[in-house]
């Protein structure tokens, strides 16, 4: 099958007008501003080629403080782990007898700064079938905890 001329010229005119179609044409908008892109990191728009790179930085550290963190396991050793999270700071032990005690504890700790501050440092004890804990023995471990941090951090030679 031959094409003429004037058929040829009539299919790659409907091409190119179809081709300019899918482009934006944003010499027409009322304002003459020049368009920028917006790089502000919330309105970066992906693209596919994000999925083959690797944006995470290698070096991220975790938001916690390290001494409260060791300390918190050091004091309550006797309990067994249930989960931990260096990311979120979280802590969750099962239930377990300190030594020398006859009441069951299970303990949820948080640390939700890195300094080492007494305020980054949230205790939840719980006794057997959800029982309240006194807060004096609430405090007795904050403090155990916050003192184990304070010997980790001389011990470091970082005070």
């Amino acid at each position: 099958m031959k094409t003429t001329g004037a058929a040829q010229l009539m299919i790659v005119s409907t091409l190119c007008l179809g081709l300019a179609a899918c482009g934006g044409n944003r010499q027409g908008t009322t304002s003459n501003a020049r368009l920028e892109p917006d790089m502000r990191a919330d309105a970066r728009q992906t693209t596919i080629w994000d999925v083959f790179g690797n944006r995470t930085n290698p070096n991220t550290t975790v938001a916690v403080n390290k001494y409260l963190w060791n300390a918190s396991l050091d004091v309550l050793n006797f309990l067994p782990i249930q989960s931990v999270d260096p990311f979120t700071g979280v802590i969750v032990t099962g239930y377990g007898t300190p030594p020398g005690g006859g009441r069951s504890y299970r303990a949820t700790v948080k640390i939700s700064d890195p300094a080492m501050d007494a305020r980054a440092l949230k205790l939840s004890l719980q006794g057997p079938g959800g029982a309240s804990v006194a807060p004096g023995t609430v405090r007795a471990v904050e403090d155990a905890i916050l003192t184990r941090a304070r010997q980790l951090r001389i011990r470091d030679g970082r005070l």
